[in-house]
């Protein structure tokens, strides 16, 4: 059973054995009143000389005589008495618990005896906004995808049957000319296929059950290989990378998925840089727990607010949708996604122009440091 499961059923049972004892000590209270009645009644019997005709004497042998039975009728009539405040209360709690259906602001309030029952239905209440807040967001979020995707993709599909149509209706362009256009619709082309990727990609990650295929590898030389890839695209910003890795660190991972998280990391720095900065990459193992990796970069501060939306599904810091700052938006959701089914985490900070992403990733994977080529 889970932490919040025992907590529902101590509060639960403390609150039955509250009504409990208040029914107990009312019995008690009740079974001390008939012996004090009891014992009155024989007192009252033994001070005179009773006819039998008398009618003091009649009822008195008549309560003598059904002394338990007039008990067991009182407790009977009494019971239901004592029962409608339990009841009251369960009254209240149903009517509260069902306003969770539509939570809202306003906190609940319960008698001081049911204060555990009112934070429990507070806390419900609370997670219960807190859903729909994020319910609404996501859905938010889906409707402007709709107009985003809409821009993303029909930017580069009007580029490309542009420059088609002209290469169709002049046959006659020159060789510069042609390959010149025939550049451009490749690189549209190519701008497409990324964007359709990253919806394959996410939809993948949410909908399908993704196992690992894992292997040791050099996770040194993998991020060196992929930062050297990355070369040509920090040139035409002036960009450059400054690094600072442990050598030869060996780690078990699945190296593609593992691949595509760091590459969602440069992308994200490159896109959003200053030019004429540097990118910092280091890596350093955490209490021989875990090893972190972080990507660092020059750019405009990120607000807080915005901060805490980072890894969210469709979500973009620039408000223009431009095509040259990134993908839909999913860049570093998968990032974040590939991380956690290793066990790990991705986080951001963002202080004083200055961007951090940091990937922890368990060491209980690590192997020893080794020689050899990435695998």
């Amino acid at each position: 059973m889970t932490k919040k499961g025992n907590r529902r059923t101590f509060h639960s049972t403390r609150l039955y054995f509250r009504f409990l004892l208040r029914y107990l000590m009312w019995f008690l209270l009740y079974c001390i009143l008939c012996v004090l009645l009891y014992t009155a009644v024989e007192y009252l019997a033994g001070q005179h000389v009773w006819e039998p005709t008398d009618p003091g004497y009649v009822i008195l042998i008549y309560i003598r005589q059904g002394v338990l039975a007039w008990a067991l009728l009182g407790w009977v009539i009494l019971s239901p008495i004592l029962m409608y405040r339990p009841y009251k209360d369960l009254e209240r709690i149903m009517n509260a618990a069902a306003t969770l259906a539509e939570p809202h602001e306003e906190e609940i309030l319960l008698p001081d005896h049911l204060n555990d029952a009112e934070t429990e239905l507070n806390r419900l209440r609370e997670h219960g906004l807190y859903v729909a807040r994020a319910a609404r967001e996501a859905e938010q979020r889906k409707d402007d995808l709709i107009v985003y995707l809409a821009h993303d993709l029909k930017t580069p599909l009007t580029s490309i049957i542009g420059y088609l149509q002209l290469l169709q209706q002049e046959p006659d362009l020159s060789v510069e000319t042609r390959a010149r256009y025939t550049g451009i619709t490749l690189e549209k082309a190519y701008r497409l296929e990324d964007l359709i990727n990253e919806f394959f990609d996410i939809a993948r990650l949410n909908l399908t059950h993704i196992t690992l295929e894992k292997s040791t590898i050099n996770l040194t030389r993998l991020l060196e290989q992929m930062m050297s890839e990355f070369d040509p695209v920090l040139a035409d910003k002036h960009m450059t990378w400054q690094s600072d890795l442990l050598p030869d660190f060996s780690y078990c991972c699945d190296p593609d998925k593992l691949q595509r998280l760091f590459d969602n990391l440069f992308r994200n720095a490159v896109s959003y840089g200053y030019p004429d900065s540097v990118i910092f990459v280091r890596m350093r193992t955490v209490e021989m727990e875990s090893i972190e990796i972080y990507v660092e970069n020059r750019g405009p501060t990120i607000p807080r607010e915005k901060l805490e939306h980072l890894f969210d599904q469709f979500y973009r810091l620039d408000s223009s949708r431009g095509t040259q700052t990134g993908g839909a938006g999913l860049g570093l959701a998968i990032a974040k996604e590939i991380a956690e089914l290793h066990g790990g985490s991705v986080t951001a900070e963002s202080l004083e122009e200055t961007i951090r992403l940091t990937v922890r990733l368990p060491l209980s994977e690590a192997a020893e440091p080794r020689e050899g080529s990435n695998g």
